[in-house]
């Protein structure tokens, strides 16, 4: 089987995540990760807390704390939210680690080695206010291509176009709002990118035909615009050090690496961090060094990191000029809104994770995220669309299902699995519909192509239903008790099915489904078409047990109480 290298776009550690942020990366490479898990490939699936920059330093002086302190809190409550979403990370790193600093700073100097970076004086923004250059993220103001009023110096969060301090319009200084600004000279390391347009060029086009049409404009887009040579060091007192041994002048001046810069080395970084915990058996240069055909790897982000990691982290790869793996797949992803607008962190806008998770278990949330995963165009959170996809879906599709086959057959014919008639015609029909089913939902998840397979999973569950209402057990036993036992039987092999081919999108109902089968050495990771077709992996005479309600049906009152508390409208 292959090996599969998943990374998804680094959190930053300023705050706890919106939903627009987790199912525009780290959930869909979960359910990617637990189905190749599943299918018996091997896995590795990393991330981290993104957090060097201005957002951790701000963050942590709007708190009072050192921001080593801050980010070392926020790391563990972030980290806290996403196991309860059961996100099976097989590391989730820190940027800040030793690991991250050791290998960035070896980028650094294998770089200007090779001619790719190089000291420039330049003119940047200074408040007499503060007492200090104001890197990007210090200064806001007005974006000059939107009219955004919020636009920050690195990148403007509305149009998403990246910019420069100098670039905003009636600037002001993000820690103390002051609009006394200067333009004073400094020394910073630039990423010689324009040398490494035409590789980057190269490299893009052999990928770009695979990648999601969201993923490859983007990157053409950029190299269409002409890759620019960007500063890679910041006026910070929160980042990787620049190293004293090749630049001793501005290491002593305490310059530190530029986040973007040192973000997506995070991923070989925290993979280092895995391996370090368990030296003696895990290599972290088989996931990343001379590795070309052996691993597969694929990043899952949204359509704002995507110019980063197909152009700007390839360009820094390219001009290491060392075996670094480089991406095979981007799966990126459009916006969720929220009624149509942004979800924002800095503007406390929609529903945030943690709150997420004290309104209802993760899979209630899981499964609608991907189920309308914004992948070919921006998707809307509304709590009605929320509320019926729930209601429809998960308690009546599948929740009701799975009570009504497990409490009648208890209380026709005990806590056992019944015998009954041998398969007929309807059950041989049912075996082809669900393996034909099934063949779609791993064609769509093996795509990547999230919402379609949720589509494919749907209608295995539907499948169950439809059999279910033809059958009509509660009436057949009047007449046919063997046959209504042979229906039952049937059901209950259709439950363990949809707990094996579940999982990825509802993990904790699926080992519910599951464990509800008192079944010996249920070691099962998949199932096959010829499984599927068969309907027997839960024997006669397996004991069971009906599980508490799967999922609860939302009603009115719920729906207008997430109103009331989250408002209608992003407004």
């Amino acid at each position: 089987m292959a090996r599969h290298l998943i990374t998804s776009a680094l959190p930053y550690i300023n705050g706890i995540k919106h939903l627009g942020n987790m199912v525009g990366s780290m959930l869909p490479a979960d359910v990617y990760s637990r189905y190749l898990r599943q299918r018996g490939h091997e896995v590795l699936y990393i991330c981290a807390t993104d957090e060097h920059g201005t957002p951790a330093e701000l963050a942590a002086k709007e708190q009072g704390l050192p921001v080593a302190d801050f980010c070392a809190q926020a790391h563990d409550a972030q980290k806290a939210v996403y196991d309860g979403f059961a996100l099976a990370f097989d590391y989730f790193g820190r940027s800040s680690s030793e690991q991250n600093v050791e290998i960035t700073q070896h980028f650094a100097r294998r770089l200007n080695e090779n001619g790719f970076i190089e000291e420039r004086a330049i003119r940047q923004v200074y408040s007499p206010t503060d007492g200090r250059f104001l890197p990007d993220r210090y200064v806001e103001g007005t974006c000059p291509h939107c009219g955004y009023d919020k636009a920050r110096g690195d990148q403007c969060e509305n149009c998403t176009r990246v910019l420069d301090p100098t670039d905003l319009i009636n600037p002001r200084s993000a820690i103390s709002g002051s609009t006394d600004l200067e333009v004073r000279e400094t020394k910073h390391l630039f990423l010689l990118q324009s040398k490494l347009q035409h590789e980057v060029e190269e490299w893009v086009s052999r990928h770009e035909d695979d990648w999601p049409q969201l993923a490859s404009s983007i990157a053409r887009k950029w190299l269409t615009e002409g890759l620019h040579d960007r500063a890679i060091t910041r006026d910070l007192d929160w980042g990787v050090p620049v190293p004293a041994d090749t630049w001793p002048e501005l290491a002593a001046e305490g310059k530190v690496f530029y986040v973007w810069f040192d973000a997506p080395i995070e991923y070989i970084g925290a993979t280092k961090e895995w391996a370090d915990l368990d030296p003696e058996n895990r290599d972290w240069k088989s996931w990343w060094y001379d590795v070309d055909a052996e691993v597969r790897y694929t990043e899952f982000m949204a359509k704002d990191n995507v110019p980063f990691h197909t152009v700007m982290f390839p360009a820094t790869e390219l001009g290491v000029r060392e075996p670094w793996k480089k991406v095979d797949y981007v799966k990126a992803f459009n916006w969720l809104t929220y009624y149509g607008g942004k979800f924002s962190t800095s503007q406390k806008r929609g529903v945030f994770t943690d709150q997420a998770l004290d309104i209802l278990p993760a899979d209630y949330w899981r499964y609608f995220l991907i189920a309308n995963a914004p992948e070919s165009d921006d998707s809307s959170f509304t709590w009605e669309h929320f509320t019926a996809t729930v209601n429809k879906d998960l308690a009546d599709t599948l929740g009701n299902f799975v009570n009504r086959v497990l409490s009648f057959s208890k209380k026709r014919f005990g806590e056992e699995v019944p015998a009954g008639a041998e398969a007929g015609e309807a059950e041989t029909k049912l075996g082809e519909q669900i393996a034909e089913l099934l063949a779609e939902y791993e064609t769509q998840m093996e795509a990547l192509q999230f919402r379609k397979a949720a589509a494919a999973l749907r209608a295995l569950w539907s499948a169950g239903n439809s059999y279910l209402e033809e059958k009509a057990p509660w009436l057949e036993i009047k007449t046919n008790q063997e046959g209504a036992a042979l229906t039952l039987r049937t059901a209950m092999n259709l439950i363990h099915l949809y707990s094996v081919v579940s999982e990825p999108f509802i993990p904790a109902t699926s080992a519910a489904m599951r464990q509800a089968f008192a079944l010996k050495d249920d070691t099962a990771a998949w199932v096959t078409p010829e499984e599927a077709r068969a309907l027997t992996a839960v024997p006669a005479g397996t004991p069971f047990t009906v599980p508490p309600v799967l999922f609860a049906k939302l009603t009115d009152e719920d729906l207008e109480t997430y109103k009331e508390r989250f408002g209608g409208s992003p407004e």
